[in-house]
């Protein structure tokens, strides 16, 4: 008699395509003006967020239904196409730049993000690398140093070019991942003193990343300048009280929050849908991480496990930097909100990650 396969955890799914939804449905309302005036379409973001939701969620089903072990095969060549990819991005007419970051690769207005790919290549790798031999990260030299050299050889490609946010949800999601495999604690406090020292040091190499700071501690010091976007973006959020503006009426929209359908998308969704609308979305993310570590939580093998956490961790630590950014919180970092904003490889990547743990979630106990 043939065996049923085990059903994928529905409250994950239900989560995953209602914020999918959500996110097509403001695209088109935060980038129709922009999307009109730059393009003469004011539907030109949302088609093509539509096309690469279509081609993502093809991934999705497919990552869904492949049992998640046998991505442990493929970890390995899986990671190393993902450092030539980064690398080819540096190399002068081959990458290409666009706002200031030599970060795509492709033809004309169509490209990939090799850094989006990477986060889930590390993720992959990791899982695989640290579930063999689950005592050997106690130690410092021969278990910590190899992953933690891995992960900065990565982050450093990703800095020339430059990408700080991309690079940060990745390391945090990387470090999350060695956390739950077991590493000492103060081992940790260590790094995490070196990491510290080591992110004041990238932000004083770099004038703007020293004006973003200086920015979010005080937006009006320069209000046309470093403490625009987030002074712009609060403008937005604070209009749309509890119910908002209503969907399509946002005033910020109009060439005052800079590129509304990526980074500030959060913003025009607050203004238009209000603390309601917001907090619809926000309780949609805390489901889909609770329900995620609840899967890597019951998983019954190492390899499964620190999968689950690093995928969930790739998109809480996301969540986290987006929203932080956008209520003046955080320093501005270029990070989009996962399936919300608009961004082809960022979309595409994020559901074939969470095809992943769906199919997690039918082996969960």
């Amino acid at each position: 008699m043939k065996q049923t396969r085990p059903a994928p955890d529905i409250w994950l799914l239900i989560c995953i395509l209602a914020l999918l939804a959500i996110g097509i449905i403001m695209v088109y309302s935060a980038g129709s003006v922009l999307a009109f005036h730059d393009y003469g379409d004011s539907f030109y973001f949302v088609k093509r967020q539509a096309l690469f939701a279509v081609l993502g969620l093809v991934a999705m089903f497919v990552t869904a239904n492949v049992d998640y072990r046998v991505w442990r095969k493929y970890a390995k060549p899986i990671l190393i196409a993902c450092f030539i990819m980064l690398i080819a991005v540096l190399i002068p007419g081959i990458g290409v730049v666009r706002g200031g970051a030599r970060s795509w690769l492709g033809i004309g207005s169509f490209g990939i993000q090799p850094s989006e790919f990477m986060k889930l290549g590390m993720i992959l790798f990791l899982a695989h690398w640290l579930s063999k031999e689950p005592g050997k990260i106690k130690t410092f030299t021969t278990g910590l140093l190899p992953p933690l050299g891995l992960i900065g050889l990565a982050f450093g490609i990703i800095m020339l070019q430059p990408d700080l946010g991309t690079g940060t949800v990745m390391m945090g999601a990387a470090m999350l991942i060695i956390f739950t495999a077991g590493a000492r604690m103060k081992h940790l406090s260590l790094l995490a003193l070196g990491g510290i020292a080591g992110f004041a040091a990238l932000i004083a190499a770099a004038p703007y990343r020293l004006q973003r700071i200086t920015a979010f501690l005080d937006p009006w010091s320069d209000p046309l300048g470093a403490g625009y976007q987030i002074i712009q973006s609060l403008y937005a959020i604070g209009p749309g009280g509890l119910a908002g503006l209503g969907l399509g009426m946002s005033r910020q929209k109009y060439s005052y929050v800079p590129e509304p359908q990526t980074d500030f998308i959060f913003s025009i969704l607050a203004e238009e849908l209000g603390f309601i609308g917001g907090m619809i979305v926000l309780l949609l993310f805390l489901v889909l991480v609770w329900r995620g570590m609840r899967v890597a939580m019951t998983i019954p093998d190492a390899f499964g496990s620190l999968l689950g956490v690093g995928i969930v961790g790739m998109v809480a630590v996301q969540v986290i930097i987006n929203i932080g950014v956008v209520i003046g919180m955080m320093p501005v970092t270029g990070i989009t909100l996962p399936l919300i904003s608009y961004g082809g490889s960022s979309l595409t990547l994020m559901l074939t990650a969470l095809g992943i743990l769906v199919n997690l979630s039918r082996y969960a106990r």
